[in-house]
């Protein structure tokens, strides 16, 4: 059983997973007269496979605790899905890298309030993690034909929690 400690989401950290939605730093300039601020193009929306058609979507988490016991990864092999959450509380985004068709060892990162996530195609991932209560995040992801969901459960399951 691997412990992994939760690291604070940086654009830097998450780059090989996927991007940060998030403001700061973001191209952006006014629209509709100066009464809007366009934040543009914030992550890489990837639609793969047969007849992809992009989704939107509310999904609502229940909150999980901490320590974790991180036992299943999936992956969408068709497109990427995007997590921006409806309130300023923080979430937990797990990701690992691939080892020809199985997970490396996963990462935990720490989101801050405004803060969401695009994870990349392909990408090994955890489920959605709130932490604290009940959240609604807006998702986007792919629809269409194909078998968009492969799961992968450890062996042996990780710990994911706070250094100390």
């Amino acid at each position: 059983m691997a412990n992994i400690t939760i690291e604070q989401l940086t654009a830097e950290a998450f780059a090989p997973f996927g991007q940060v939605i998030e403001l700061e730093g973001a191209n952006h300039y006014p629209i509709n007269g100066g009464m809007t601020e366009r934040y543009h193009d914030l992550a890489r929306v990837e639609l793969g496979g047969v007849h992809p058609r992009p989704l939107i979507s509310i999904f609502r988490g229940k909150p999980y605790a901490l320590p974790l016991t991180l036992r299943m990864v999936e992956r969408h092999p068709l497109g990427s899905q995007a997590f921006y959450p409806l309130s300023d509380l923080p979430f937990l985004v797990i990701v690992a890298a691939d080892l020809a068709g199985i997970p490396d060892l996963p990462r935990a990162f720490l989101t801050a309030p405004g803060q969401g996530v695009n994870i990349a195609m392909n990408t090994w991932h955890g489920v959605l993690t709130p932490l604290q209560r009940e959240c609604d995040f807006i998702v986007v992801d792919r629809g269409g034909e194909g078998n968009n969901l492969e799961e992968h459960h450890f062996d042996v399951p990780h710990i994911v929690q706070h250094a100390g």
